[in-house]
């Protein structure tokens, strides 16, 4: 990367939004994408004034090097310098910045954050799965159907994939804006498999010739680490019987949604809630893989930077939904950014629990 003076801090001041509003942002650097969200809180939650994403693929080649590259940093560094400066026109009261499984993972990944905050301002922080697990649930918290038991929410990224089971009729899913807190969410186990669509697609470089073998191959190296999992086989009797479904976020599910849909164009309004059974989730990715991955790149909903990553994440769906089958699945065009942001904007802080008291906590698991 270029050397370039150190850059000023991002202020977090007065900033305002249409109305007198106060801003909040919330960024998040995972293995592929680079997002920004800029919102003003609302009584029901927040309004988006401004949205930026970008696909960076911070995390090629890391499978195999263990390191993050130098172009990969450069385009990285390119779309963070386009958010910094986003951030300090809007002049955001609170504003955080974090990096997922690519920054976790790479031997490098340390001394790029502060490459980061010297050339841009930024101050990322390299968060937990554990944390990465809630804030994707806090994320989606509106779509989960209350008329179920119970959901598996799976955040497919770039180099992870977080499952989080949750009980619906907990408490914890109820509490207005102002007093939110992803720790208090009903998560009643969770788990973090370091296996996203970058470092899938890596691994099963695509086979043209036997492309329904190469997509199995994909499937059933994913439910391995899965299927290893015990600690939620207390909720698995609700998924059973048909009284859970599942909650999907990531581009690749919403690519897939769009592709169901025949969209002309991505259109999130259409997208982001819509309800998918399995078998339809299941027709979506057999039209996938009879196409090539120029056919694919000419999709509306896809394009050429997600042609070679959209069927690993229809693969990572699959396997989960082989493992805990839901005749539902809704997508979400939301997750990481959104819990933020929630949590930014919440006035309540943790409170000490009590010496002696009983709590229910989720059991965590790191695959």
């Amino acid at each position: 990367m270029s050397e370039a003076p150190s850059a000023r801090a991002i202020p977090v001041s007065g900033g305002r939004g249409a109305g007198g509003q106060p801003c909040y942002a919330a960024l998040d650097l995972g293995t592929n994408n680079c997002r920004l969200l800029v919102a003003t809180p609302t009584p029901g939650g927040f309004r988006v004034v401004e949205a930026y994403s970008r696909i960076v693929r911070l995390g090629e080649g890391l499978s195999q090097t263990g390191r993050l590259s130098e172009a990969a940093m450069d385009r990285a560094m390119a779309a963070l310098s386009v958010c910094a400066e986003k951030v300090r026109r809007r002049r955001c009261v609170k504003f955080r910045a974090i990096a997922t499984q690519a920054c976790r993972g790479a031997e490098n990944g340390p001394a790029f954050i502060e490459k980061v905050a010297q050339e841009t301002g930024l101050r990322l922080q390299i968060i937990t799965p554990k944390e990465e697990a809630h804030l994707s649930v806090a994320g989606c918290v509106n779509l989960l159907d209350r008329r179920s038991d119970a959901a598996l929410v799976v955040d497919v990224g770039g180099g992870s994939t977080e499952l989080s089971w949750v009980d619906l009729k907990g408490q914890g899913l109820d509490i207005g804006p102002r007093d939110f807190a992803p720790w208090r969410l009903p998560i009643r186990a969770w788990l973090s498999v370091p296996i996203g669509v970058v470092t899938l697609a890596e691994r099963f470089p695509e086979d043209l010739a036997a492309p329904q073998a190469w997509f199995r191959a994909m499937v059933e190296s994913v439910k391995g680490p899965i299927a290893a999992f015990g600690h939620a086989d207390g909720m698995r009797s609700l998924f059973e019987a048909d009284r859970a479904h599942m909650v999907g976020t990531s581009g690749a599910i919403t690519s897939l949604a769009g592709l169901h849909l025949n969209l002309p164009r991505y259109d999130r309004n259409r997208v982001d809630g819509m309800w998918m059974g399995r078998a339809e989730c299941e027709a979506a990715a057999d039209r996938l893989i009879r196409w090539s991955p120029t056919e694919r790149a000419a999709q509306a909903c896809i394009g050429p930077d997600r042609a070679d990553l959209v069927l690993a994440g229809a693969a990572i769906l699959q396997a989960v939904q082989e493992l805990w089958p839901c005749s539902r699945v809704r997508v979400a065009d939301r997750g990481l950014r959104e819990g933020i942001l929630l949590s930014l904007m919440s006035e309540q802080k943790p409170r000490r629990r009590r010496r002696g008291g009983r709590s229910r906590r989720p059991v965590e698991a790191t695959s």
